[in-house]
């Protein structure tokens, strides 16, 4: 999502990505009510689907079947129908047991390049497409990186995610491995650094290394892009720089591991996150529901509860499972394994549940389509 003004003649719209299918929500810009469609691409784990910022009639999804395999869909009517595309990215022969076992993140490219694409899949790799998805180049900067002996996998996941392009430079581009840390290129993604200084990773030996963190979550501010935010293993953290050094925001939340965080596009200090309560429980901690929210960057935090199940929610939020709209104040969604679907449209003061008994939640993103 970008920060740009909202029109008001729109139709905002939900991509909810589940283990059964994408699901479609639509409302106007009060966002009270909501309609559902779907699901669309039955029967397939929807990891990563949205709208195209540059072209917001194109659509992508990246879809895992158990039996039918991989696969990326594309869709020219703002979600409302998809098709297969024939290309999926893939690791050579040989380079890995599975080429590809599933695509785990896909990102627009730069503004000036409309058709250009970017994947990160598991076995971890990024890779660049230059026209619709229609093929794709490996990025060998990353993926043979000279630090990837270091990298783990991580519990049900080794892969590339949080992939964000620079809009103020274009040849600046963020990627995250788990469990490898954080990248970035300063060169359109031919070499690649990582930018992991300052961040705990108690998980490994060495907790300082360079590489090898088990990285959750990256996201980047849409209009600030030097501010970054991370969720990980072990803790919460901010940059300032584009990556090169990261202060902790741990301290105020009830617990340091999470997956889901995300940042307000009108405001570079808004920040959410969902704290969970250990790396062995992966829930609300105590059992509450609850969004912590900080409006100066992370020095302070304030729990969200006004509408959220405060006894007994033992549910999880996936990494890709919340996501914060252009309005101010903005809305915010995030969806549960129990299938649950929340929103707020005054930034998290109040929550309302817009869905319930949903398969489990895997993605969540918001769009505006003009009215048709």
């Amino acid at each position: 999502m970008s920060g740009e003004t909202v029109p008001t003649s729109t139709r905002v719209v939900l991509l909810v990505g589940t283990q059964k299918g994408l699901f479609r929500f639509l409302s106007n810009p009060e966002r009270r009510t909501w309609e559902i469609e779907g699901p669309s691409i039955e029967g397939y784990e929807i990891l990563h689907a949205w709208l195209d910022p540059r072209d917001q009639r194109r659509g992508y999804a990246a879809a895992y079947h158990v039996i039918w395999g991989t696969h990326i869909y594309r869709s020219d009517d703002a979600g409302r129908s998809w098709v297969s595309l024939s290309s999926i990215p893939c690791h050579a022969p040989g380079e890995y047991t599975h080429g590809v076992k599933s695509i785990w993140y896909l990102a627009p490219g730069p503004d000036q390049q409309r058709d250009a694409l970017y994947a990160g899949i598991d076995p971890p790799g990024l890779f660049a497409s230059p026209d619709r998805g229609e093929s794709w180049t490996p990025l060998i900067g990353l993926n043979r990186h000279p630090t990837r002996p270091t990298w783990e996998p991580a519990r049900g996941l080794f892969a590339v995610h949080s992939l964000a392009v620079d809009p103020a430079n274009e040849q600046r581009i963020y990627a995250a491995v788990s469990a490898g840390g954080a990248f970035r290129s300063d060169d359109g993604g031919e070499h690649w650094r990582p930018i992991n200084r300052g961040v705990r990773a108690e998980n490994i030996p060495r907790p300082h290394l360079e590489t090898g963190h088990n990285i959750h979550r990256l996201v980047m501010h849409p209009v600030q892009s030097n501010r970054l935010y991370r969720q990980c293993f072990n803790g919460t953290y901010r940059s300032d720089d584009g990556g090169d050094s990261w202060v902790e925001i741990t301290e105020g939340l009830p617990s340091d591991f999470g997956y889901a965080i995300a940042t307000a596009p009108h405001d570079p200090d808004t920040v959410f996150v969902i704290p969970e309560e250990s790396s062995h429980m992966r829930a609300p901690v105590d059992g509450k529901l609850k969004v912590y929210r900080s409006r100066n960057a992370g020095n302070d935090w304030e729990p969200l509860v006004d509408g959220l199940p405060q006894r007994h929610a033992y549910v999880s939020i996936l990494r890709e499972a919340m996501v914060v709209d252009a309005f101010d104040p903005c809305g915010i969604y995030f969806g549960t394994s129990g299938g649950h679907l929340f929103a707020s449209r005054n930034g998290g003061d109040h929550w309302d549940l817009i869905a319930s008994y949903l398969p489990r939640i895997l993605s969540v993103t918001v769009a505006f389509v003009p009215e048709t």
